[in-house]
């Protein structure tokens, strides 16, 4: 049997075992897998791919293809042509095709659609952004999943939690959170408050960690004293928690090994790396770094301790908002910005007026129906790549497993333009040996050999964690329904299983089928009601990947990180 990686984006890049039929299973003896596989993975092969290069809707051979490419590239300034690949976690040998973008000297895009406000907060505060590996939270006595939901994004992280003492943070009823010891159903808009107010609490009732305070955070001080700043009454009416329910956290994570899980959902706004600041400062409080079993974990970086050996592009533009009617050619690599960008309206116009529009990827999307040239890629069964997770610290070969006509490999594609153009590219043997010599073996499971035991237990990249100095305190009153926007259990963002409809609580006045026109400043798009009563009544829930989601979401950027912010507008429904 031969053994690869999933190439999904997701939390875990599962071990795969391709069985005498071809067909992947997981890998039993993989710590993390443990032979299980996720839906989408489960049903790959059943997903239509592209099956044949396009060029202005014609079916064209792959040579074809790509001398349209190097036509349209050689008619082109390099400032004139922007390169867009997707912002989740990709194998590594696909950025090899920015290697060849980087020396024609393209323009390129910096920024996140998913964590770049959060991961900016940790940078702050930390040094580094490392995350906590499910063989760390195995150590845990104490969980508190925060604005995360593992049974749709993480799901072989779901036995590390068991028989461990349970808080759920989250504005839905979870599945998790029905299992918890406590489930706070927080508003949206509010962690950052109850974040600051947990390590006031935890300051007056002295269940801070002193002695790890004196030691790594000299300034803990200045924070309890900004803390302070919080109206504890009107804050917990605004967030809707009660101080009962912050005692009880409290006391449910005392003197134990605590681990804090946050998702993306919570920092999908302008601040939002004030919000993961804030829950960084409330672990600090408790000593939670450094420890066994114990840290504050977001979406970690795939790229830490990953030495890439392909050029990177130097001149580049925020992804959120990027404007691609700037541009004679724009080339998107293993993405759907007309689905996924935020403000979709305006999205869509750029792209139509932009001169030349390629689409390298597996699947069929508004993005792929809206280009030029089509040009169909290899999927992970047919190359060679390397796989990094930032789940865990996993750091594994893939494989070619099968031989087939469809489509091209990222690093054929960089081959052949950077032979056109005269650029520098080694073999592709020598790349897969670069990210061989990173890697370690341990128990039959190969990591990323820089990465600490323990992170943070030598202490952090400044000398000591940083707590925040200020905070918009501010919290206002805003009409309309709070726009919660998860990933759906049997999607992947665009990918998979697209839901269409809008989820509201069954009180909040809105009859399940009923087709309602939803509202915010970006615009307005009409979706048929359906209950969901895991929601809170001031709550709609429009999963990431519905079609026109998007036009709802602002083309704003995050005050710190470059981040989309998805979940900053409320929205005014109406009945049709």
């Amino acid at each position: 049997m031969k053994t690869t990686a999933c190439p999904l984006d997701c939390y875990d890049a599962c071990r795969i075992v391709i069985d005498e039929n071809g067909m992947p299973k997981g890998d039993k003896t993989h710590p993390i897998t443990r032979g299980y596989l996720c839906p989408n993975l489960n049903h790959y092969g059943e997903y239509p791919r592209i099956p044949a290069p396009r060029l202005h809707g014609r079916e064209v051979s792959m040579d074809e293809a790509l001398r349209a490419l190097e036509k349209r590239l050689e008619e082109s300034k390099p400032r004139e042509v922007l390169y867009y690949r997707g912002s989740g976690n990709v194998a590594l040998m696909q950025r090899s095709v920015e290697h060849f973008f980087a020396y024609y000297d393209a323009v390129g895009t910096s920024g996140s659609l998913c964590d770049g406000a959060g991961a900016a907060g940790i940078e702050t505060g930390r040094g580094r952004n490392y995350v906590l590996s499910p063989q760390m939270i195995a150590h845990a006595e104490a969980v508190v999943v925060w604005g995360r939901n593992p049974h749709a994004t993480h799901s072989h992280l779901l036995p590390f939690l068991n028989a461990k003492t349970l808080i759920v943070i989250d504005p839905v009823e979870t599945e998790l959170a029905r299992k918890a010891d406590l489930h706070i159903k927080i508003k949206p808009r509010g962690d950052l408050h109850l974040a600051l107010l947990l390590s006031r609490f935890a300051i007056i009732e002295g269940s801070h960690d002193r002695e790890w305070l004196e030691e790594h955070a000299g300034d803990v001080e200045e924070f309890y004293e900004l803390t302070q700043s919080i109206r504890i009454k009107a804050t917990l009416d605004a967030i809707d928690v009660s101080l009962g329910q912050i005692g009880d956290m409290l006391s449910l994570i005392q003197g134990k090994r605590t681990a804090i899980l946050v998702g993306a959902g919570v920092q999908k706004y302008r601040n939002g790396a004030e919000v993961l600041r804030a829950i960084d400062a409330f672990g600090a409080v408790m000593g939670l770094f450094g420890k066994e079993g114990c840290g504050v974990s977001f979406l970690g970086d795939s790229s830490v301790g990953v030495d890439s050996p392909f050029r990177s592009i130097a001149k580049k533009v925020s992804k959120p908002t990027v404007d691609f009617s700037k541009y004679n050619c724009v080339f998107v690599q293993g993405a759907n910005p007309l689905a996924q960008m935020p403000d979709s309206n305006r999205v869509r116009q750029s792209f139509s007026q932009a001169g030349f529009r390629v689409y390298f990827g597996l699947y069929e999307n508004e993005t792929s129906r809206a280009s030029d040239l089509v040009i169909p890629a290899k999927n992970f069964l047919e190359k060679n790549d390397f796989r990094s997770s930032y789940g865990d610290y996993t750091l594994q070969e893939m494989r070619k497993i099968h031989q087939s006509d469809i489509g091209i490999g990222e690093y054929e594609v960089a081959r052949r333009l950077c032979d056109t153009f005269g650029f520098p590219l080694l073999g592709e043997e020598e790349y897969l040996e670069h990210f061989r010599d990173q890697a370690i073996e341990r128990e039959g499971v190969t990591y990323r050999s820089s990465i600490p035991d323990i992170p943070y237990s030598e202490g952090f990249e400044e000398g000591e964690f940083v707590f925040p100095d200020e905070v918009e305190a501010r919290l206002e009153e805003r009409e309309g329904f709070h726009l919660i926007t998860p990933k759906h259990p049997k999607g992947l963002n665009s990918q998979f299983y697209r839901e269409s409809a809008a989820f509201f609580h069954p009180d909040a006045g809105f009859e399940e089928g009923r087709r309602v026109r939803l509202s915010s400043p970006s615009g307005s798009v009409e979706m048929e009601v359906a209950w969901d009563g895991r929601l809170r009544k001031d709550c709609v829930l429009i999963y990431s990947g519905t079609p026109d989601v998007n036009v709802l979401t602002p083309a704003w950027l995050s005050y710190e990180g470059e981040c989309a912010v998805y979940q900053e507008h409320t929205l005014k429904v109406e009945t049709l």
